[in-house]
C-alpha cells in the first residue's frame, strides 16, 4: 500500500469518522495567481468546516502523497514554481521520483479513493478541448470519472471546453450528471447554459442516496454533481463568448499544447475580463465546497 501523510486535523477526522471532503491542488498552482491562490485555499476549507466537514487538500510533496496540507504547506505550495500537474498517467512517476506535484480532478479523485474519502469539491473539471477532433485533446478526467467512485461536485466543466461534446461523452462512459436545483446544465462561470440536465437533484441528501445505490449495485463509475455559481457572481454567456474566442485563437496563434492550455486561456481570460473571471472562480468554487460538505455529512449519516 502506498504511505499517505494525513495532516493532523485529517487524521483526527478519520479516526473519529468525520466527514470528509477532498480538495485539488492545481487550482492553487495552476488556476490562479498568488496570494489568492493560497487565500482562496483557505477560505474554501475554511467553508467546508463551517458546513460540517473537514477538508483534505490533496497534492505531492516531495515524492509523499499528503492528503491534507499544514498551513506552512499550503503557503510552500502556493509559491512554488515547476510543481507537476498530475494526472493518472504521471501521478505515479512523481510519488517514485520524490518530486512535487499537484493534483488534478483524476489525480484528487484517485487520492481520495485510496484515503477512502467519498466526495471531492473543485471548480470545474476538464473535457474535451475545441478542436479535438483533430488535437484529440481530452482530459482525461472523464475516464477517472468514468472508473474511479468519487462525488465530484463542480461547477460544470470549464466554458473553454466544448461542452456538447463533453456531456456527450460522459454519457458514453455512463457517468451520471446531476444539475443540482435546476434542469438546465451550468457553465463554469455562467449559470446556466443551453443544454438539458441528463438528472436533476434538490438535496445532498438525493445525491448521497444516488451515490449510495450505485454502490450498492457495483457501478464502480463516480458521478458529476454540476452546481451552478450563485446568480450574483456569474458572468454571462454571451458576454464571455467573444473573450473565450479571443484566447482560444491567441493559444492556438501561439502554439500552445497540451496542459498548457487551460493555464494560458484561464490565464488570459482573467485578463480579458478586467479580474471578473477570477472574482467569480472564487464564488464558484466556495459554493461547490458548501454543497460537496453538505453531501459528505449526508454520507456520514448512512456509512455502514
Amino acid at each position: 500500500m502506498i504511505d499517505i501523510q494525513y495532516s493532523p486535523e485529517v487524521a483526527e477526522a478519520r479516526a473519529e469518522g468525520r466527514p470528509l471532503v477532498a480538495l485539488e491542488s492545481t487550482i492553487i498552482t495552476h488556476g490562479m495567481p498568488f496570494p489568492q491562490n493560497v487565500e482562496t485555499a483557505r477560505r474554501v476549507e475554511a467553508e467546508i468546516r463551517a458546513h460540517g466537514a473537514v477538508p483534505a487538500t490533496i497534492a505531492v510533496l516531495e515524492g509523499r502523497l499528503h492528503v491534507g496540507l499544514t498551513d506552512n504547506q499550503l503557503d510552500r505550495l502556493g509559491q512554488a514554481r515547476d510543481v507537476a500537474k498530475l494526472s493518472r498517467a504521471d501521478f505515479a512517476a512523481c510519488l517514485a521520483r520524490g518530486g512535487d506535484g499537484a493534483t488534478t480532478v483524476a489525480a484528487t479523485m484517485i487520492a481520495a479513493r485510496l484515503a477512502g474519502i467519498e466526495v471531492f469539491a473543485t471548480g470545474g473539471i476538464g473535457g474535451v478541448h475545441r478542436g479535438a477532433e483533430d488535437s484529440f485533446d481530452i482530459s482525461a478526467d472523464l475516464h477517472e470519472l468514468a472508473k474511479t467512485p468519487v462525488t465530484v461536485v463542480a461547477a460544470g466543466a470549464k466554458a473553454i471546453l466544448d461542452l456538447p461534446k463533453t456531456f456527450e461523452v460522459l454519457e458514453t462512459l455512463g457517468v451520471p450528471v446531476i444539475a443540482y436545483g435546476q434542469d438546465m446544465l451550468p457553465a463554469f462561470w455562467s449559470a446556466t447554459s443551453d443544454m438539458p440536465a441528463p438528472l436533476r437533484m434538490d438535496s445532498a441528501a438525493a445525491i448521497a442516496a444516488a451515490a449510495r445505490m450505485r454502490a450498492a449495485m457495483g457501478l464502480d463509475s463516480g458521478q458529476l454533481v454540476a452546481n451552478p455559481i450563485p446568480a450574483e457572481a456569474e458572468i454571462p454567456a454571451e458576454e464571455l463568448r467573444p473573450v473565450i474566442e479571443q484566447a482560444l485563437a491567441e493559444a492556438e496563434a501561439q502554439g500552445i499544447a497540451a496542459k498548457a492550455v487551460t493555464p494560458f486561456l484561464l490565464g488570459r481570460i482573467l485578463e480579458l475580463t478586467g479580474g471578473r473571471s477570477l472574482e467569480s472562480n472564487i464564488a464558484l468554487v466556495l459554493n461547490n465546497a458548501r454543497l460537496g460538505a453538505a453531501i459528505a455529512v449526508e454520507l456520514g449519516k448512512t456509512r455502514s
